[in-house]
């Protein structure tokens, strides 16, 4: 028995080693009063590809619709549940998302086993929730060379 309890905890153990995390990169932040929340219904464009080869396997762009569904709920795989939280319409994101978070170990049309994929996102609607009249994208401070002190001390 100790032995099987051991074998299992090894086993646990190399797996979480192996398991990657959900990559999510803001490329178009945007300020809101309100972000989607798990059990929302949403409305997203997105665009997915392979990163093995960045072959394209879906896009909602190619329809002329969005995708929608209720956020939380597990209607679509993880990485879009997770990775979709707290965003603001507008918004505009790239969710890396490992097997973990996809569809693990199975092939799934023209998405190969184990594949690692890639998502460009735009959350186009929350349902609900009135499309603020402007977008207020975030932006980085510009610095000027006026605005940069330079000291030197010898």
């Amino acid at each position: 028995m100790k032995l099987l309890v051991t074998l299992s905890l090894l086993a646990t153990a190399a797996v979480g080693a192996v398991a990657a995390d959900l990559g999510i990169d803001v490329t178009l932040p945007v300020e809101c009063e309100r972000q989607t929340q798990s059990g929302d219904k949403i409305f997203v464009h997105y665009r997915g590809t392979l990163q093995s080869n960045g072959q394209k396997f879906d896009a909602s762009y190619d329809r002329g619709a969005p995708f929608s569904f209720v956020l939380g709920r597990g209607s679509v795989i993880k990485g879009w549940d997770t990775g979709l939280l707290n965003m603001c319409i507008g918004e505009k994101r790239t969710l890396t998302v490992p097997p973990e978070f996809g569809y693990g170990q199975r092939s799934i049309g023209p998405i190969p086993a184990g594949s690692t994929l890639i998502f460009e996102t735009e959350l186009i609607g929350i349902d609900g929730v009135p499309k603020p009249e402007t977008i207020s994208n975030i932006k980085a401070p510009r610095l000027l060379p006026s605005d940069i002190e330079v000291s030197c001390t010898i």
